[in-house]
């Protein structure tokens, strides 16, 4: 059996193999829902927004260190570690509003998917709806969690579309560097609404359960089956995943300034300031900024849909697992662990049944961002509580630093909510 100081000192083989769940959770936040959160902030308030990019980083690396700190060191998932200190009830209330929340956001990404997907080919965009549901409910059902996790690590490339999309456009980077650095004071509901809608799709409930559970699932990988195997962290482990996490947020938040920045240059600045679907985005830019820039915006909307998709419904069913105290993992295969992956159908078809009642995918979109946004800081304040407490954290809390981190990420999205609710 391969120890934890063993398979610390063991390097990676290459910068690709050190990729690990800290990269593919800070893609995946980078979903259709963020996508078409960002494309809306981009359209409505142009580069004024820009400053969140740099306040979110920080905020969201401490926030997903902190839960990837928790799987390491207790060997469990998220839910369980939360059962030992609080009420059952409350639980059970998290895992619930997570369930909606991600069932939502599939039904919303599966739209916007569906739409990019409508713009290339002509067909309706529901057929695609079900064919990219039952393709991505398939993969995660029958696939093994190594072919998952790698697959997941070659779709993060999609996102530097939006990247080249910018630079594409010549921006006026003096502007661009003063909307950076210099924040624009929040000025009505609306644009509270936005700002906490990108604290939503930056910090998501989904991504916490996610980057725990994926560290038990890379713990399970490397032969640790049992939970005392698993137990404790290396030095070297927490620093690994600490510098994995750092280049994962850091791309993430990348990915949205150049989102929100392609969507200010187009959009925004010919009046273009309420696009209702991914389609409508992507042929808006066409006459603004060519059909390349306009195919690699629906290209990006696509890819990191199959990115983020299992993801939601994976973490929905490590959560309500967790909570009921089913088997679960996704190398348990239907049989091993027929409650986990039900709720993986059951968050894939309510996400497929949205698009049926006709909603509005952006604003869906958008909306799904608020509701994390708005379910995050009090999930939050749990995870902050349980990590301080060393019994439960195994004798290895984290520092002073990353808890101080995780608390202003509460004081702001408590700060957001509250400017939406009385401005």
């Amino acid at each position: 059996m391969t120890t934890k100081s063993e398979s610390a000192r063991k390097p990676p083989r290459s910068l690709f193999s050190a990729i690990g769940p800290g990269v593919i959770t800070g893609a995946a936040d980078d979903d259709p829902s963020g996508i078409a959160t960002y494309t809306v902030v981009g359209a409505q308030y142009g580069t004024s927004l820009l400053w969140t990019s740099l306040l979110t980083w920080p905020l969201m690396a401490a926030v997903q260190m902190m839960c990837a700190r928790i799987g390491m060191v207790t060997g469990v998932g998220l839910i369980q570690v939360l059962r030992r200190r609080f009420p059952t009830a409350i639980i059970v209330i998290f895992a619930i509003a997570l369930l909606v929340a991600n069932t939502i956001n599939v039904g919303a990404d599966l739209a916007g998917m569906a739409d990019a997907a409508e713009l290339f080919t002509g067909l309706d965009s529901h057929f695609f709806v079900v064919v990219f549901g039952a393709a991505t409910a398939w993969a995660t059902i029958r696939l093994r969690y190594s072919q998952i996790a790698n697959t997941l690590k070659w779709l993060t490339l999609v996102l530097l579309a939006y990247v080249v999309t910018a630079f594409m456009l010549g921006p006026d980077w003096g502007q661009v560097l003063h909307d950076t650095f210099v924040p624009t004071l929040p000025r009505g509901s609306g644009y509270w609404a936005a700002l906490v809608a990108i604290l939503g799709t930056t910090i998501s409930p989904y991504l916490f359960f996610w980057q725990a559970s994926q560290e038990v699932e890379e713990e399970k990988s490397m032969g640790r089956k049992t939970r005392k195997e698993r137990i404790g962290a290396t030095a070297g482990e927490l620093k690994a995943r600490a510098i994995d996490v750092g280049l994962g947020t850091l791309f993430s938040n990348l990915v949205m300034f150049f989102i929100i920045l392609t969507a200010s240059l187009t959009l925004h600045a010919h009046g273009l300031t309420h696009v209702q679907t991914s389609r409508e985005a992507a042929q808006a830019l066409k006459p603004l900024a060519g059909a390349f820039a306009a195919g690699l915006y629906a290209v990006g909307v696509l890819g990191v849909g199959f990115l983020a998709i299992p993801t939601l419904t994976a973490s929905a069913g490590y959560a309500i697992s967790e909570t009921f105290g089913w088997r679960q993992g996704l190398d348990k295969g239907w049989r091993g662990a027929p409650g986990f992956y039900g709720v993986v159908l059951v968050a894939t078809l309510g996400g497929v049944a949205m698009d049926y009642a006709n909603l509005n995918p952006v604003s869906a979109l958008f909306w799904s961002a608020v509701i994390n946004g708005a379910l995050a800081p009090f999930l939050l304040l749990a995870i902050l509580i349980v990590s301080a407490d060393p019994k439960l954290m195994q004798g290895q809390p984290p520092g002073r630093l990353l808890r101080a981190s995780v608390a202003a990420a509460i004081v702001v999205m408590f700060g957001g909510l509250a400017g939406m609710a009385f401005f």
